[in-house]
């Protein structure tokens, strides 16, 4: 399922345009040589997929701690029905959480640092402005982390959420390079398909976690005794010699 973010990040990259590709198009030319153009651009989207794998590391932490518990099936459940839920919430009381949550505040001070390194003339300020560009509410986004929550650990988690950026790397690299490429009515297609997307990613996680004995798809969990066997095998009594 790892490969699921990579996927979800291509199909959905069409999303990612009509959100960010104004901060892509609008990003500063550093420098007068072409290389630190493109270098600039490149380091844009690379601080984009490093803020979603420390962010598929939150989600793969709070995973795994429920994985520990024994709740490997609810896990993926879980998963699924947050995807659905992010899916059919509305805006309105999305709002609201985030104001609850006291996220308002802190993606208020992204936008202010946003504006900052904007007006910075180096590669590492694109760089930052990337790395930033992840933070900034996205239900897209957090669907994907809803799928990173089911990951095998923090590493898997972050491997899902370095490939979901992987997948929209290609075409928010190409709109940050030109943002004539893709036209408002294919934008407006691709934005419609992605809560079929995100409701069939969600139905994949239930049906997996239900464990209903089909290959690949949804397993069986196994439990299995081997400590408790390897006890039992150091306990087991040794019969006495007589001479």
């Amino acid at each position: 399922m790892i490969w699921a973010g990579f996927i979800f990040g291509i199909v959905g990259s069409f999303h990612c345009v009509g959100m960010c590709g104004p901060i892509a198009m609008a990003l500063p030319f550093v420098g007068s040589s072409g290389w630190r153009y493109y270098a600039g651009r490149l380091l844009y989207n690379s601080g984009r997929i490093v803020t979603y794998a420390l962010l598929g590391a939150l989600a793969g932490a709070f995973g795994e701690s429920l994985q520990m518990a024994g709740l490997q099936q609810t896990v993926s459940i879980v998963s699924g029905i947050l995807i659905l839920l992010l899916l059919v919430l509305p805006a309105a009381i999305k709002g609201k959480s985030a104001s609850i949550l006291g996220t308002d505040k802190l993606m208020s001070w992204v936008r202010r640092k946003l504006g900052y390194y904007f007006q910075q003339n180096s590669l590492s300020a694109l760089f930052m402005v990337g790395l930033l560009n992840g933070l900034l509410p996205c239900g897209f986004v957090y669907i994907a982390l809803a799928g990173a929550i089911s990951a095998p650990g923090v590493t898997g988690a972050m491997l899902y959420m370095a490939l979901f950026g992987l997948g929209t790397f290609p075409l928010m690299f190409l709109v940050s390079l030109s943002g004539k490429l893709i036209s408002l009515k294919v934008r407006g297609m691709f934005n419609r398909a992605v809560p079929y997307i995100g409701m069939t990613l969600a139905i994949l996680f239930i049906v997996r976690g239900l464990g209903l004995g089909i290959p690949y798809l949804s397993p069986k969990v196994v439990e299995t005794a081997t400590h408790k066997t390897e006890m039992s095998c150091c306990t087991k009594p040794v019969a006495a010699t007589t001479n």
